[in-house]
């Protein structure tokens, strides 16, 4: 008779192979099986998401075009673009049999769409065979509206914020609890809405917590730009707001992209925060403009006295490096100290960079991406600009980062997770020194990868922004942990 520890053994192992098994068909299906296919992936995947479910841009299963949805209406859009939009002229990168392959290949992928039941796959329970661990993926909060950032607080408690302007402070195994009161209206147009979090480091002292969002300006030209606050909630309410950075009106653009926005606090307090250029490409390389930069801050919104630019004509003196396009990931090396950052590229040429204070990161003079509207590309390399240690192409749309540091899996400590918005993915990286040696895919497939913590029970905590509808201020979320099931 077979005793119950070998029944279990087999068990788990037949467990993990139909696991495998089912992720190598489910990857194989995904992968682009046509020229037309091999398009999407490049040139739009990015924006509309992996799947056409949606993502920064619209659906593209749902039959509803806000510029007409016949082929030539199509056509105009993929050739000329949508001024107003963030939709981009495609006419230099794509010929006209490639946009009519393209134009077929959206019809019938909607088509499939009409008969499948869900476009995303539901996390909860899922297996999932990695390279060091079978892991379990546990939904620990849902009913959430489109979850940006999240961080836990010391008594164990995960606050979150979701993009159309609600804050909650959740414990994990409790029902969603009410948004707090009294957050500051934001601007959720595009990419626009409310974006990081990050409790004070002595949170247990002081109770303040940091929020970024996109602030809208006068109503009458609807423009909005980053700002960056500080309060405390007392009972289920937001108080003793204090501004830290607010943009002139020179700065709040029309435009509804690249508004960064990631924060993180250093061993001293210092708090850095990520602002995109805005599509304002040039702001990036402008020192006199906030745009396109990675900000360094004293707690209380003053300038550390040596942070690079201090007392350099014409420059802000919070920048900390300049020269980025839509930096989304930032986090410190456990063990180096070092900063890392990652950022969505334009056309492919998405990057993983190691910030030292001063620095230029190259955008736009520099890209491994294809550049919009323009068959003139510009150079991967300059003299005097930071080349990035990975770029990814197609577009992964990286959001946050975070190293490893809990216990539960000793065989990713100090490694790298990246979360990818347009490739609905989380990476672990593994690393030497500045150089990356190692990069899997830990899952895909479950929707849009915001955001990845350590959790003070050791597990990873990941934020989803789940596909299947228009990206607006019902788009659905939720919030799971990584759970160790065998190490192998």
């Amino acid at each position: 008779m077979v005793s119950q520890s070998r029944l279990r053994t087999a068990l788990v192992g037949l467990v993990l192979a139909v696991a495998t098994i089912c992720s190598i068909v489910v990857n194989a299906q995904r992968q682009p099986q046509d020229p037309a296919a091999q398009t999407y992936a490049t040139y739009c995947a990015g924006c509309h998401g992996t799947t056409l479910a949606g993502g920064r841009a619209p659906t593209l299963l749902d039959d509803v075009w806000h510029f007409g949805g016949d082929d030539a209406a199509i056509r105009q859009s993929i050739r000329e673009g949508r001024p107003g939009t963030e939709m981009p002229s495609f006419k230099s990168m794509l010929k006209d049999e490639d946009i009519t392959a393209l134009i077929g290949y959206l019809r019938a992928q909607a088509e499939l769409a009409k008969t499948s039941a869900s476009r995303a796959q539901s996390p909860a329970g899922q297996i999932i065979q990695t390279e060091k661990y079978a892991v379990k993926l546990e939904v620990v909060a849902d009913g959430l509206t489109a979850p940006w950032g999240m961080a836990f607080l010391p008594d164990g408690r995960l606050i979150v914020t979701e993009r159309p302007g609600t804050l909650r402070v959740l414990e994990i195994g409790k029902p969603l609890p009410k948004p707090i009161e009294g957050i500051p209206a934001v601007w959720t147009e595009q990419d626009g809405g409310l974006f990081d979090v990050a409790p004070h480091p002595d949170y247990a002292h002081n109770s303040w917590i940091y929020l970024s969002y996109a602030e809208p300006g006068p109503a009458a030209d609807k423009s909005s730009m980053t700002a960056i606050i500080r309060g405390r909630i007392k009972d289920g309410r937001w108080v003793d707001q204090q501004t830290l950075y607010h943009a002139p009106p020179a700065m709040f653009y029309q435009s509804n992209v690249h508004y960064g926005s990631r924060f993180l606090f250093d061993q001293h307090g210092h708090l850095f925060y990520s602002i995109g250029e805005r599509g304002h490409e040039q702001d990036a390389q402008d020192l006199s403009l906030p745009n396109g930069k990675v900000h360094r801050i004293n707690d209380d919104g003053t300038v550390p006295k040596d942070n690079p630019f201090v007392g350099r004509a014409g420059a802000i003196e919070t920048i900390w490096t300049y020269g980025h396009r839509n930096p989304q990931g930032l986090a410190f090396h456990p063990v180096t100290g070092k900063l890392w950052e990652a950022e969505h590229g334009p056309v492919g040429g998405d990057e993983l960079n190691r910030l030292e204070p001063g620095r230029n990161y190259g955008w736009p003079v520099i890209t491994n991406g294809k550049m919009y509207g323009t068959p003139v590309q510009p150079p991967a390399t300059h003299e005097g600009m930071e080349s990035p240690i990975v770029s990814w192409s197609p577009a992964i749309a990286p959001s946050g980062i975070t190293f490893y540091t809990g216990s539960r899996f000793p065989k990713w400590k100090n490694s790298l997770f990246v979360t990818g918005l347009g490739g609905e993915a989380l990476r672990r990286l593994e690393t030497d020194g500045d150089a990356v040696t190692h990069e899997e895919v830990v899952f895909k497939g479950f929707g849009r990868v915001r955001q990845v913590i350590n959790g003070p029970d050791g597990c990873l905590y990941v934020a989803l922004n789940v596909p299947g509808v228009r990206l607006s201020d019902s788009t659905p979320g939720l919030i799971i942990r990584l759970v160790l099931v065998v190490n192998i």
